[in-house]
């Protein structure tokens, strides 16, 4: 029997159980790191330096995923910007798409063509292992999150439209997102879509099996 592929999900939120001496062996343990934006590069260094399993990540919309070298900005060392691409481990095929839609100028802000054009990006291989696996991705990554009750009641954190787009067209098992604040006694941090798509909010840190 396959047993299940263990994340340990990130976002948005420098965690003390994370950022501690005592990482990762104060955690249950995993097999993939997935951080899902608004991170200081530093931070996913430390990850990175701290774990023996990828870490992937995508970019959030506030620029925190950058370190200084030589006073320049360079993207953290040891990480996988899942930003527009495929990468896949231990049999399961991950997608990333950072930033979110347009709402000011300003990075990390995306027309809605450009999340359209991102969504449609991984068609040629995703949509015929789809209809040969039921699954043409199996774990999305994004900072933004798609429309639903995990998507913020603002217009800043709004859920990006193209998402469900690309929800219908590859069936994800698993779709990871931050950017909307968890505020209130009884937090959204967890749904399933009528498509059947698990979506989990991973704020801080989160662990989940799958």
């Amino acid at each position: 029997m396959k047993r299940s592929v263990r994340l340990l999900l990130l976002s948005d939120q420098v965690h003390p159980h994370v950022h501690s001496p005592r990482f990762p062996e104060n955690l249950p343990p995993f097999d993939l790191v997935l951080a899902a934006g608004d991170l200081p590069g530093t931070y996913l260094e430390y990850v990175a330096t701290k774990v023996r399993v990828p870490v992937l990540y995508v970019p959030g919309n506030h620029g925190e995923e950058w370190v200084l070298e030589e006073g320049r900005r360079k993207r953290p060392g040891g990480v996988v910007n899942l930003h527009g691409r495929l990468f896949r481990h231990q049999g399961l095929l991950f997608y990333g798409i950072g930033g979110v839609p347009r709402y000011r100028e300003g990075e990390g802000q995306l027309s809605e063509g450009e999340l359209l054009r991102l969504a449609l990006k991984p068609f040629p291989l995703a949509f015929p292992r789809r209809l040969l696996l039921g699954h043409g991705v199996d774990v999305l990554l994004t900072h933004a999150p798609p429309p639903g009750p995990s998507a913020g009641e603002d217009f800043a954190h709004r859920g990006a439209g193209a998402f469900l787009l690309l929800h219908r067209l590859y069936r994800p098992r698993l779709h990871v997102h931050g950017h909307t604040p968890l505020l209130g006694a009884n937090p959204k941090r967890r749904h399933r879509t009528p498509l059947g798509v698990e979506v989990v909010h991973a704020q801080g840190y989160a662990l989940i099996a799958l």
